[in-house]
């Protein structure tokens, strides 16, 4: 039995009382993953992203462990509900335009010493102190660096649009703007080398375009290295007791991590490992979360259709979008349908070993983006269930 069959008769033992669709998380891989990236992050901690997780109870465990240290938000509705919980380091990874969160922000002295916001620009600020609605309290800023490469003059660009702030000068100049500005307090730099940390550089099939996404990587590396470490001696200089430099992401790990500049590392997609992260040198993690979904027909040989499945994930439309058939071994899409809204072909010889009502188990493109199809997890050790716990959505909450 190949270790991934080992895995279908553990999953389906576990889940055999259970109807599909439903979505688990192997414990002992999260836990091993968990442990890979504090391997590789080098003794500097590690900032869990909650949205590649989604999941209150998971974000306990992960920062339970040593080496993890805090949590990088999505929406600033999210941090207020996870500080309101009890998480006590919550940094906003993106500028927010929710008026009403920055009041209740302002006018909550818990909520203001646990929440770290993004800016990178004064416009900003002005929203925030014209949403106070008379609060007070100070509010913690973090600077966002744009990481991307350019080329040629800066007509060829690598990596996402994210900020405006490229240079040290100009994170410096918002960093004076933020000092001489009552009510805010400047604390971080954060800088996500997306087109480093989310980009696979083994694509199977395709060595050229590997070894040209390597070439690339490592020219990004040196150059945002030299420049990072520029910008935080700038901001510094403005802000000397700057509380963290936040860098990397889960495919960079052990390199942000080895720059002196950086002080802590953000990561969670290598807790779960969905299926975008199986192309990479950097290192291999262990699927931990799936869902199944039920056989429900049997349209001829080699074929079988399971209930729904069509789960997209966020990006640029393609293949490397879409759940990947997992288990068992050897099923594949029809080209013609896909994944489906209501329902799924697949085809392979594994097909006619499947009766209706088995599960078949998929991996989902994106990590975080699956607890958004599911009000619940269930938490497998061995071939037992040992808690079910919800998703935000099972919580009631859709941030985005």
């Amino acid at each position: 039995m190949t270790p991934r069959a080992a895995d279908r008769a553990r999953y389906d033992r576990a889940t055999a009382h259970l109807d599909a669709p439903v979505a688990i998380v192997d414990l002992e891989a999260f836990d091993a993953n968990a442990d890979d990236l504090v391997r590789r992050a080098g003794g500097k901690p590690i900032r869990v992203a909650s949205k590649s997780v989604r999941c209150r109870a998971l974000l306990e465990r992960v920062l339970a462990r040593e080496g993890f240290a805090g949590i990088m938000s999505f929406t600033l509705d999210e941090s207020l509900w996870l500080a309101r919980a009890g998480f006590e380091d919550v940094l906003l990874a993106y500028p927010s335009a929710d008026r009403t969160s920055f009041g209740e922000l302002a006018n909550d002295p818990k909520l203001a010493a646990a929440v770290t916001v993004m800016v990178d620009d004064p416009a900003q600020l002005e929203l925030i102190d014209a949403a106070r609605a008379g609060g007070g309290e100070e509010v913690r800023v973090c600077l966002e660096l744009d990481t991307s490469l350019r080329l040629l003059g800066g007509r060829v660009r690598v990596g996402a649009l994210r900020s405006p702030l490229r240079e040290p000068a100009q994170l410096a100049e918002l960093a004076r703007s933020i000092a001489r500005r009552p009510g805010f307090r400047l604390v971080g730099i954060m800088a996500y080398e997306g087109h480093v940390a989310g980009v696979g550089d083994s694509v199977a099939g395709r060595p050229l375009r590997s070894r040209a996404i390597r070439l690339m990587q490592s020219a990004a590396r040196k150059e945002l290295e030299s420049r990072r470490a520029a910008v935080v001696r700038a901001v510094r200089a403005v802000a000397p007791d700057l509380e963290f430099v936040n860098g990397g992401g889960t495919g960079s790990v052990q390199h942000t991590a080895a720059e002196d500049a950086v002080t802590e590392i953000a990561a969670g997609s290598g807790l779960y490992v969905p299926r975008l992260f199986d192309n990479y040198t950097s290192f291999t993690g262990r699927p931990a979360a799936l869902f199944a979904q039920p056989v429900v027909r049997r349209p001829g040989v080699g074929v079988v259709t399971v209930l729904g499945g069509g789960y997209p994930a966020s990006g640029a439309a393609g293949a490397d979008r879409l759940p990947v058939p997992y288990l068992p071994e050897g099923l594949r899409y029809d080209p013609q349908e896909g994944p489906g809204e209501v329902q799924t072909p697949l085809l392979g010889s594994p097909a006619d070993d499947l009766l209706i009502g088995d599960k078949v188990w998929f991996r989902h493109a994106k990590a975080g983006e699956l607890c958004e199809r599911f009000d619940s997890l269930q938490l497998i050790e061995g071939d037992r269930i040992t808690a079910t716990v919800p998703t935000y959505r099972g919580e009631g909450r859709t941030f985005l």
